[in-house]
């Protein structure tokens, strides 16, 4: 119960609520249309992805959503993680207020029905892959650290037999489609930065995970992968 106080702060309370029921809408917020489909669509996915993932999570990892909570808190966090971790947090924010400004001041042509039916497909399937893998990872951690005081060990199991780091290839996919699915040609600006710094995350976090976890290097000859499978 102690616990339980300690990691559920106003703090915590105001991110939660900034996850769920702000940031996912944000695009109809800002152009003021609320009877956008696509927009509906995106909002879902991601509210319903997060509240899932997030229970199905802690039931079976009781304690990874305060280690998820307290992890901007932590002293073992690496510094270059507490510059990066933040940054996909405001990038994606900026993605769907500029998709809002797009559609505020009509910028950019609309795409064809099909292709936004593919995209919401494949950010329904980034979602899931990014869930899978948090609830496959009791150490699915908020920064990058090595986690001594849990017991961190390498995880194998679930989509790391496939790729090294399904939660941010699963981040990836979401990035790449949410502009087709909003009709937002200008998204791909941030979402173009956006992807340069989860490569640059990824690569730092495997080479940490290499040089720190004991038996990561092992892992990394049996999936060969980080993000892409036959690519990188």
């Amino acid at each position: 119960m102690v616990k339980t106080k300690q990691t559920f702060t106003l703090r915590t309370a105001v991110q939660l609520v900034l996850v769920v029921f702000v940031v996912p809408f944000l695009p109809m917020i800002i152009s003021g249309q609320w009877a956008w489909w696509e927009a509906w669509a995106y909002a879902l996915a991601s509210t319903v992805g997060f509240i899932v993932s997030r229970v199905l999570a802690a039931r079976r990892h009781p304690d990874i959503l305060e280690e998820r909570a307290r992890s901007m808190q932590l002293q073992d966090a690496k510094a270059w993680d507490r510059i990066l971790a933040p940054s996909l947090a405001f990038g994606i924010i900026l993605v769907l207020v500029v998709a809002g400004m797009d559609r505020l001041f009509d910028w950019s042509m609309p795409f064809a029905l099909p292709v936004k039916v593919l995209a919401l497909v494949v950010i329904v399937f980034g979602y899931a892959l990014g869930s899978w893998a948090l609830i496959e990872n009791r150490f699915f951690s908020g920064v990058v650290r090595i986690q001594r005081d849990r017991g961190h060990q390498v995880v194998s199991t679930g989509p790391y037999r496939l790729i090294r780091h399904p939660g941010y290839a699963g981040a990836l996919w979401v990035y790449l489609a949410t502009p087709l699915l909003l009709d937002s040609i200008w998204a791909f600006v941030p979402v173009s930065v956006l992807i340069g710094v989860l490569v640059v995350r990824t690569s730092l976090e495997d080479k940490t995970l290499q040089e720190e976890l004991p038996g990561y290097k092992e892992f990394t000859a049996r999936t060969r992968y980080r993000l892409i499978p036959g690519i990188w």
